[in-house]
Parts: C-alpha cells; sequence; structure tokens
C-alpha cells in the first residue's frame, strides 16, 4: 500500500512541474488601485487559488464538526436522561415464594 501512496505522490509532484512550466506566461494583477502586480506567472495564481480554497474548506470543516459534536453531546445527554427514566419507571422484579428452593 504504501508503493501505490509513493507512486501516486509521484505522478502528483510530476503533474505539478510539468503544469507548471507549461504556464510561465506572467500576467498583470491589478484590483483598482489597492492590488497592482506587475507580473504573476500563471500557474502561481492557479496555485495560490486552489492553496486558499483548501484552507477555506479546511476552516469550514472545523466548524462543522465542532457543531456537530456538540449536537452530538446533547443526544448523548438526552439518551441518558430517557434511560434514566425508564430504569426508575420499571416495576421492581417479582419474587415467586413457590419457586424458591428451601
Amino acid at each position: 500500500m504504501r508503493i501505490i501512496y509513493l507512486i501516486l505522490v509521484i505522478i502528483f509532484a510530476l503533474f505539478i512541474v510539468t503544469f507548471s512550466q507549461q504556464n510561465l506566461t506572467p500576467i498583470h494583477l491589478q484590483y483598482y488601485k489597492y492590488l497592482d502586480i506587475p507580473a504573476v506567472p500563471v500557474y502561481l495564481l492557479i496555485f495560490i487559488s486552489l492553496l486558499f480554497g483548501v484552507i477555506i474548506t479546511g476552516f469550514w470543516g472545523i466548524v462543522e464538526r465542532f457543531r456537530l459534536n456538540r449536537t452530538i453531546r446533547r443526544l448523548n445527554k438526552i439518551v441518558r436522561d430517557l434511560r434514566k427514566e425508564l430504569h426508575a419507571n420499571e416495576a421492581p422484579p417479582i419474587i415467586d415464594e413457590h419457586k424458591i428452593p428451601k
């Protein structure tokens, strides 16, 4: 399994290197008067955008995980309370004196 993982990583790294070499064209970035970057290679712009997307998705996943853990804790508390209520309302076991060995 480790060999398959290593092969996939090497193929992915090869893809990144060849993609970068094929997209070296510089572009001018400008956003009104606040951002003015004279020359950025296309591949760098794409990789930075991908990185921001991964970071935003990761934070969103962390927030979702905390929300789900809070829901799980609340539901476990409800289950615990319902089990306590069920055991409190159970009738005590009936002991039949005729079946008790003497």
